[in-house]
Parts: C-alpha cells; structure tokens; sequence
C-alpha cells in the first residue's frame, strides 16, 4: 500500500511509527513508500480507502469511503458510506483507520475529493471561535491569513450567522480573494497596521473576537485590536512563540487569550467537536452558503510539492492530495 508520511514537529509520533523518514527536514524528506497493509479496524473505529488527503502540517484530514467497521460502531454508518473524517495522522495514504466518532458524512452538493478539505478547517474554526471564544451574531471578528484554508472557511461561516469580518492578508489577489468570499473589511498588512485600521472601522471599539496564526510578534497589537470583554485565540506561531506584552489592556478591557491546537486534544473532545460541526456547520455547507476553497489538487506522489507550495504561502484555500 502505498503511503505518504507527514513532517516536522506535529507529526514526529506519526513518523517514528512507520519509521519511513531517517530525519526531520523540509517537504523534501517526505517520499512515497510501501508499507504493511493495515490491521482490522479496532472497537470503535472503521477503516477507510483514501479519495483525498488535505495537505496540513499535522496531517490530520481525509474523504474516503468505508471499507469495514469495527465492534461497537454506531449502526449509523456502513461499510460502503462516503465520508470524509478528523483523523488522528496518517491520512497521506490509500487506507486509514479512524475513530467512528471522528467521521462526517460528506455534506449534500461537496464532490468526495473536496470534501477532504473541510474537516480539519471545519473542527478549528468551530471549536476556536465558536465553541470556546463565543462569538455571536452582530460581532466583530479578525481573521488573520485570512486567504488561508482555514481563513476561507472562518469568512464563510461568519458572515453566515451575520458577523462582520475583518481579514489580514499580504496581497491585492488575495485581499480580493477574501473580499469575495464576504469579508467586510480587507487589511494588507504589508502595507498596513491592522490594529488601526479596525479601531477606525469599529468607532474605536475595536473587534469582539480574533483567530491567529502567527502568536508572539502579533501578540501586543491583537490586544490593542480588541474591544471590551474581546477574546484572542491562538492557532499557530508562525510569528514565534516568545514575546513581550503590556497585560494592562487585558486589565483594563478584560480580554480573553486561549491557544490550542486539535492535533491533541483526546478522542471524546474531537468526537463532541465533530458532532457540533455536523449540527451547526454542516447544514450551512449543504445549502451551499459556505462551501470549500480549493486551490488545487495534486497526486499523494507529489505530497513534497505539496507541502512547498503549502509553505510558499501562495496559494488561497486548501490544497488538496490524490493516491
């Protein structure tokens, strides 16, 4: 069977399991392999063959169709089901094993291929800015990345319950972009200070919530971006980890800041963030009022190309893998 392993840090675990990468490195360690065929599904859990992988640092969605389920599986799903799923790793690959509780069917009007874009972005967004920080019908909301593939989904899905959205990206085709999508207010930040220009448009209020990708170097000026009560939720670093920070404006507007990731989070807590999406996401993507963003699909071969164009940041949405 062939199979692809995924890199860096996050998928460590997943690397050391198969032992098919000598080292760390860049998208140019990943190579396409063959490897045992895998076990019978275990109590709960189903096995999948692989449509689409998306193409993330953890490595940790997929669409596929079931192929066998194993002891105690909800009679709701059956081996032949199209699904797409969180998984917990090893989705570059022809077959994966997945927790039932971690499946989705794939949503009304969505192609099995792009549906495999959905529930990593899907489950982040929902369980950040939705479950945890909250946000509301008539709030304000910054998306930073905005042309990202997590971005593309959080414009849809806010402007779908009546939030207004801010985004930050570093290009006029991907403002455009994001524009299209329904974001409100559109910042480059290359050219531009976000934490202005959404005082000015917010009255000098500033926004209710805030998804970040970047941590510490955008640390001081997101909390000077928030309003009173405002929340900040942290999804990466790519700005770095380490940073200074005035804690009076957290004081003073009782701001919130929470960080996770899903990668680690235990099979209960994906299983009640998977089942929230099926209730509250999926009915907005099966009437086609958010739908996924796919900058383009390449063969599981091509998985190191993948993860570079991934890291160039050119790309606007999901990009996805096809074994």
């Amino acid at each position: 069977m062939r199979h692809e392993q995924p890199t860096r840090g996050r998928a460590e675990q997943a690397v050391r399991a198969t032992g098919e990468i000598a080292s760390p490195g860049g998208p140019e360690v990943l190579e396409e392999s063959e490897v045992e065929d895998l076990p019978a599904p275990g109590d709960g859990e189903v096995l999948l063959r692989v449509a689409a992988a998306g193409v993330n640092r953890p490595g940790v969605e997929c669409s596929g169709s079931i192929l066998a389920l194993g002891a105690n599986v909800h009679p709701r799903w059956a081996v032949g089901d199209q699904v797409c799923a969180l998984l917990n790793g090893g989705g570059y690959a022809e077959k994966v094993v997945v927790p039932a509780g971690q499946l989705l069917p794939v949503p009304e009007g969505v192609s099995l291929t792009d549906a495999a874009g959905l529930p990593e972005v899907a489950c982040t967004v929902w369980s950040t800015v939705f479950m945890s920080s909250h946000l509301s019908p008539g709030e304000s909301f910054l998306i930073h990345g905005g042309s990202s593939g997590i971005g593309t989904f959080a414009i849809q899905m806010a402007k779908h319950l009546g939030i207004k959205v801010f985004v930050t990206a570093g290009s006029q085709e991907k403002l455009d972009a994001c524009a299209g999508l329904g974001a409100d207010v559109c910042i480059n930040y290359k050219t531009e200070d976000f934490a202005a220009c959404i005082k000015e448009e917010t009255n000098g209020n500033g926004g209710d919530v805030i998804l970040d990708n970047v941590g510490g170097s955008y640390l001081q000026r997101n909390l000077d971006s928030l309003a009173v009560d405002g929340r900040l939720f942290i999804i990466g670093f790519m700005g770095g980890s380490v940073t200074e920070v005035n804690l009076q404006a957290m004081l003073a507007r009782r701001l919130t800041i929470q960080v996770a990731g899903l990668r680690s989070r235990s099979l209960a807590n994906k299983a009640q963030i998977v089942s929230e999406v099926e209730r509250n996401v999926w009915p907005a993507v099966a009437s086609g009022n958010v739908k996924p963003v796919v900058y383009r699909t390449l063969p599981l071969s091509e998985a190191a190309e993948a993860h570079k164009l991934m890291e160039s940041s050119s790309h606007i949405g999901k990009i996805l893998l096809i074994p």
